[in-house]
């Protein structure tokens, strides 16, 4: 049952971006620019939704209503890898114009080259990960050689 609405969830995820048409990467730019703020208007009401669902989810239920497993929240803390996290994001943002959520839904209103950006997105997160295991296996190696 968990993978039919994760489908779900998508078809209705990428419907609402197109919908709202902010799967337009110049809607993006605009956002970006100050000249339209349209998709700050569409990330907080999509943000009011999925959190008030939560909120009502978790004190209702026990266990999370997709996978049954208990549900506890993970209180991430701002450090300097969030920091730089999201400069580096920021900047990918605006260089390419495009949300990483929208991007996916572009593709669905027939922007076939943003099929790039989604590609380097890939390979940036894989270049993160790969170098991020390089460098705790450094930091395992100096820490047991003390």
């Amino acid at each position: 049952m968990f993978l039919p609405l994760v489908v779900v969830g998508g078809l209705l995820f990428g419907f609402g971006l197109g919908y709202s048409r902010m799967a337009r990467p110049e809607v993006v730019l605009d956002f970006l620019q100050f000249e339209d703020f349209g998709l700050l208007f569409v990330m907080g009401v999509g943000s009011v939704v999925a959190g008030s669902a939560f909120a009502v989810g978790t004190r209702l239920l026990d266990r999370a209503p997709l996978t049954g497993r208990a549900y506890a929240r993970r209180l991430k803390s701002f450090d300097r890898n969030v920091l730089t996290g999201g400069v580096v994001f920021g900047v990918g943002w605006g260089i390419s114009g495009i949300c990483p959520g929208a991007a996916y839904a572009s593709v669905g209103v027939g922007n076939y080259p943003i099929l790039l950006a989604i590609a380097g997105m890939f390979v940036g997160a894989y270049a993160q990960g790969v170098w991020r295991a390089r460098t705790a296996d450094r930091t395992a190696a100096t820490a047991t050689g003390d």
